[in-house]
């Protein structure tokens, strides 16, 4: 394997050879300066334009494709087209001589230095003017530059066997470039053979060319940079969509590796990032270490920091919390010592967010003061991102702090003020792997504020317009998130159908994998929490306990899911203790205000269930008032229902109606239909209160009961849409009740046969 040379870069030297003999007519210019960029830029180098240009993907550039662009390009000579041209220029290269000649003159092509130049009007030299010349910075001329450099490196055996390659490489030519030149045409391999007289059967030949037919003994058609091109793709590949390699591209990889004489340390890191994501940590920190030990011998001590960048964050996936704080730190040590703001700016920003996912593993490195708080640190970063035009840090940061502000309950309209800067730079430095958190934080903070329609919108979006562009982990958790806001409106089907359209093929990484799971889990689990179906639930809840969850918010959720159990098993002193226990185990600077809240109104519920809804009016006003400071308007509206139940207790009705009455439209916006049946269901109670209340008034008492049978129906369709079968048999015992207290037997009867089937039936579906 050449380090550098092909037989398809002769192939585009001499097409760029064609174009600056002026033979390319003006209507073909454009095409094969096309032709040519796209295959001398490497994939990473190539602006967005070029993506639609079709390459081949092992960067090694077929006849075929030669053919297939230059053959339908007339060229300047009547009757002759681009390809004849090329295949003219490359057929003149008859022996390895004349390959040795035609690199050594392509210079000639070049615009002369300026010493060059002084020299030529000092000898009275006149300038080329017969046929176009390259710039010698463009990527043209950097390209003639570099290949000319190369075959001056090369041993006398690579050489050979660069134009061995190249014989092979032409072969299928011979006839069409024959027919178009009949006078010029010669043997196939060599003209020397054809002056010796000496034909391919000969031993001479047999010892020199050997069997070019069968082209088992020449095979130069990767070269080491392009190897490290392709390798380069595969982990840019690997690190964008959070994907392993697939067993037919490995036995490729493997293939070009090992057919070569060296070995690109590359490979190294393709090897530890595929360990990586199949969860074989023992390889993974094998081939990191072979990695970094050739890139040591290469670049001395530069690359040292982002070696134990690499291995900060390999030991925090495996769980080594300590080991990854120790390396971080000598890896920020080693920057500032190299003056490497770059890596020094990353390490930070890790630091940053690996301290809100384990506080408890940088309580020492926060006690000492070196960090700061969480406000100095996002400020630091911010400056040293402006400062180094890291744009994608600089974007990160911004949204961490508006992360940070909704975490803690802060202005809201502060939050959208850094989502809004970050999104104008996502825009305008075109960074779309940075739109998919953006579009997510965005996605939640309008769930926060009672939105759903908004945030819903921010996720189709990102399924629509970035999915293909951002890496899978971003794709994966708004794939997550959208299937809760389908199941919290009662769509388990769809929200199904969305978590299987995740392809099997990018869930072979092993926290991938996790996340899946257990959004799945908790979606069967909610289901049938609904359903009344306690041995299922507990069932798949003692499954996603048994699951190591990645993430603090997995496990939140998940707690919430089991006290939602107990609370349905009626174990309500159990659900208290799960609470409290949930609440001592979160530390107080990352609790989130939504978490505290949600706990306050779960108190207050809890109160209600075990007959004690006074007892939960502190709880509920509390969590009020934390709700509307914060603006997490569904959680208000949760305290407000539990506020209405305390006043019901006392008898005031009309004050909780009136409540409840006024924030049913901004209930029905969350698009949350246990929060609307809820509602509805007070709303009956409440209405039932009243009717109660005036009894002596025949007409008011019957439109008060006349609006508890539609609020009934109300609720009842929303416990429907979720199939919470103990809803809607309340639903069904209130409004046999109602029809009992009206005087209506025959619709009681009904009402309560219908609550009867309803058992039934879900007794049937389990």
């Amino acid at each position: 394997m050449t380090r550098y040379l092909t037989p398809s870069k002769i192939a585009l030297l001499a097409l760029i050879s064609v174009y600056t003999d002026g033979a390319v007519p003006n209507s073909a210019i454009v095409p094969v300066l096309s032709f040519l960029v796209s295959h001398l830029l490497p994939p990473s180098s190539k602006p967005p334009g070029y993506a639609l240009i079709p390459i081949d993907k092992s960067h090694s550039v077929s006849i075929k494709d030669f053919e297939n662009a230059l053959s339908t390009l007339a060229s300047s000579i009547p009757g002759r087209t681009v390809w004849d041209l090329f295949l003219k220029k490359i057929w003149q290269i008859d022996c390895s001589d004349s390959l040795d000649q035609f690199i050594k003159k392509i210079s000639d092509i070049l615009v002369k230095t300026r010493e060059e130049q002084l020299k030529d009007r000092n000898n009275g030299t006149a300038p080329v003017t017969d046929r176009m010349l390259l710039s010698r910075a463009s990527p043209l001329g950097a390209f003639v530059r570099r290949a000319q450099l190369e075959y001056t490196r090369l041993q006398f055996h690579d050489a050979v066997a660069l134009w061995r390659g190249f014989i092979k490489y032409r072969l299928s030519t011979y006839q069409a470039w024959a027919k178009k030149n009949p006078l010029e045409s010669h043997t196939k391999v060599d003209v020397n053979l054809l002056e010796l007289g000496i034909d391919l059967t000969g031993h001479l030949a047999k010892v020199v060319y050997g069997n070019l037919e069968e082209g088992m003994d020449t095979d130069v058609g990767m070269s080491t940079k392009d190897m490290e091109w392709l390798l380069e793709f595969q982990i840019g590949e690997m690190q964008n969509r959070g994907c392993r390699i697939t067993e037919q591209m490995k036995s490729r990889l493997e293939h070009m590796i090992v057919s070569g004489v060296t070995v690109p340390s590359l490979s190294h890191y393709i090897r530890f990032l595929d360990a990586w994501k199949a969860g074989d940590y023992p390889s993974s920190f094998d081939h990191l270490h072979r990695y970094f030990d050739y890139t040591m011998h290469s670049r001395d001590r530069t690359f040292y920091q982002y070696a134990l960048l690499n291995l900060a964050i390999l030991q925090a996936d495996f769980g080594c919390h300590s080991e990854a704080v120790s390396a971080i730190q000598e890896a920020i040590t080693i920057a500032r010592e190299t003056h490497d703001m770059n890596c020094l700016n990353f390490c930070m920003s890790w630091l940053y967010h690996f301290g809100k996912a384990y506080p408890d593993a940088l309580r020492d490195v926060q006690n000492t003061g070196m960090l700061g708080n969480e406000k100095e640190s996002l400020a630091f970063l911010q400056a040293k991102a402006k400062e180094t035009e890291m744009w994608s840090l600089l974007s990160t940061s911004l949204l961490s702090e508006a992360k940070l502000e909704l975490l803690n309950g802060e202005s809201i309209s502060s939050a959208f003020e850094h989502i809004v800067k970050a999104s104008y730079l996502n825009v305008v430095k075109n960074m779309t792997n940075a739109v998919g958190p953006q579009l997510m934080l965005q996605a939640s903070t309008f769930s926060r504020i009672g939105v759903t329609h908004l945030a819903w919108s921010n996720f189709e979006i990102f399924r629509e317009c970035y999915a293909s562009l951002g890496p899978f982990e971003d794709n994966l958790r708004i794939t997550c998130r959208s299937s809760v806001l389908l199941a919290s409106k009662g769509s388990y089907n769809e929200a199904t159908a969305r978590l299987n359209e995740i392809s099997g093929d990018h869930l072979h990484t092993l926290k991938n994998q996790q996340h899946w799971a257990f959004f799945s889990g908790a979606l069967k689990l909610r289901r049938q929490l609904h359903r009344d179906d306690k041995v299922a639930a507990e069932h798949i809840l003692s499954q996603l306990q048994a699951c190591v969850l990645p993430d603090a918010e997995l496990t939140t959720t998940l707690a919430f899911l089991h006290i939602d159990l107990l609370m349905r098993r009626g174990d309500h002193s159990g659900a208290f203790k799960a609470i409290e226990q949930l609440a001592g185990s979160s530390r107080p600077e990352n609790l989130d205000v939504a978490t505290q809240v949600k706990l306050l109104n779960l108190k207050a519920r809890l109160l209600e269930k075990s007959g004690q809804p006074e007892k939960g009016f502190s709880l509920a006003m509390r969590a009020a008032g934390i709700a509307y400071r914060s603006r997490l308007l569904p959680a208000l509206w949760e305290a407000i229902c539990s506020l209405s139940v305390v006043l019901m207790s006392f008898n005031e009705f009309q004050a909780a109606m009136d409540m409840l009455e006024s924030i049913v439209p901004q209930v029905l916006e969350c698009e949350d239909s246990w929060l609307a049946a809820q509602t509805y269901s007070l709303l009956v109670d409440s209405n039932m209160g009243l009717a109660g209340q005036v009894r002596q008034d025949t007409v008011r008492r019957k439109e008060y009961v006349a609006r508890a049978v539609e609020f009934i129906d109300c609720a009842f369709e929303a416990y429907s849409s979720l199939e919470d079968l103990r809803g809607q048999c309340e639903m069904m015992a209130k409004k046999a009740t109602v029809m009992h207290l009206s005087g209506d037997l025959v619709l009681a009867n009904d009402y309560a046969a219908k609550y009867l089937d309803l058992k039934k039936k879900a007794t049937m579906e389990r």
